[in-house]
């Protein structure tokens, strides 16, 4: 049985793939923040990524054989908003994992950095479907911040030797989804639109800008295979492969509302820097892993609704 570190389990992908893991067959240990609950077949450490002391005891004491690194400030919205926690998150944080790793007992240790497709920023018009070999033009501070996890990584990887697999991961969603999210978002505003009394509105930013959303419970199984199977210092697109525009998921969960409901366009949730499209190649993680998307958008859109709809509505 292989011990596996989460870094950053209290987070929303963080409890998808500590389930992912127990299910095949993995031993389980996951950090959180003080406050934060994990629930899930594991042991859980508090832990401060800012503090690389608090790292390498969790590290000593789990001896794990792979650390997936999930912590982090991911909300590009927040990242324009506290640029500075954003890179002493995701910048000093993956630093500190990197080091811890690398003085350890077992600096063999597998590690997946996890990164973004907003790293690829202000792309060509052509350039989709993205490879990992495109130009980097990061178009955001969270963007930024990642692209600089990425390259920090890649230099311990060569000149360590360390064993080291990047993601850059595109929007990944479904239940339990924070609203920062706009997948999320939609879904939570409908759900409240459908109570008694509410306004029967949904206020949106930017609708034509296309996407590429993924399962959460597909990604965490991409990362578990990449885990399993990818190669040492190479990055891996993880995505759908497929673009679409928030005007087409706002679309998919009205069909699914039982209220008739007005969309506003808000100028309040324009983002001072949006790319019009970033669409993934995901031939790469797909020919060293076989993973590819299974879950329709569909159907995250139909359980990402149902879960608001039992939150807000205390059952449905």
């Amino acid at each position: 049985m292989k011990r596996a570190l989460i870094i950053g389990g209290g987070g929303f992908a963080g409890g998808y793939l500590i389930r992912e893991l127990s299910s095949n067959g993995y031993e389980v240990h996951a950090t959180c923040l003080p406050g934060e609950e994990i629930a899930g077949d594991c042991t859980v450490y508090s832990l401060d990524i800012g503090q690389m002391a608090e790292i390498e005891a969790v590290i000593a004491q789990v001896s794990p054989e792979v650390i997936f690194h999930l912590a982090a400030q991911s909300s590009v919205a927040v990242s324009w908003q506290k640029p500075a926690l954003t890179a002493q998150v995701n910048v000093v944080g993956a630093v500190n994992v990197l080091e811890a790793v690398r003085l350890s007992k077992r600096p063999d240790t597998r590690l997946l950095l996890i990164g973004s497709g907003e790293e690829y920023g202000f792309i060509a018009k052509d350039a989709c479907p993205l490879s990992e070999e495109e130009k980097l033009r990061p178009g955001n501070i969270y963007a930024a911040t990642k692209v600089c996890q990425e390259m920090i990584g890649q230099i311990y990887s060569r000149s360590y030797g360390m064993d080291i697999v990047m993601t850059r991961s595109f929007n990944h969603t479904g239940p339990g989804q924070s609203p920062t999210f706009v997948v999320s978002e939609i879904c939570r505003q409908i759900a409240e639109a459908e109570l008694p009394g509410a306004p029967a509105e949904v206020r949106i930013g930017n609708l034509a800008a296309k996407r590429d959303f993924t399962d959460v419970r597909d990604v965490v199984r991409a990362y578990r295979l990449l885990a399993e199977k990818g190669m040492a210092g190479r990055v891996y697109n993880v995505g759908r492969g497929q673009a679409v525009a928030i005007s087409e998921i706002m679309d998919t969960a009205l069909s699914m509302s039982e209220a008739p409901i007005v969309v506003i366009q808000d100028a309040k949730r324009m983002r001072a820097s949006d790319i019009p499209i970033i669409e993934p190649d995901v031939s790469l993680i797909f020919a060293d892993t076989g993973w590819k998307a299974q879950i329709s958008l569909r159907e995250t859109v139909r359980d990402t609704l149902e879960w608001w709809r039992k939150k807000l509505h205390g059952s449905y």
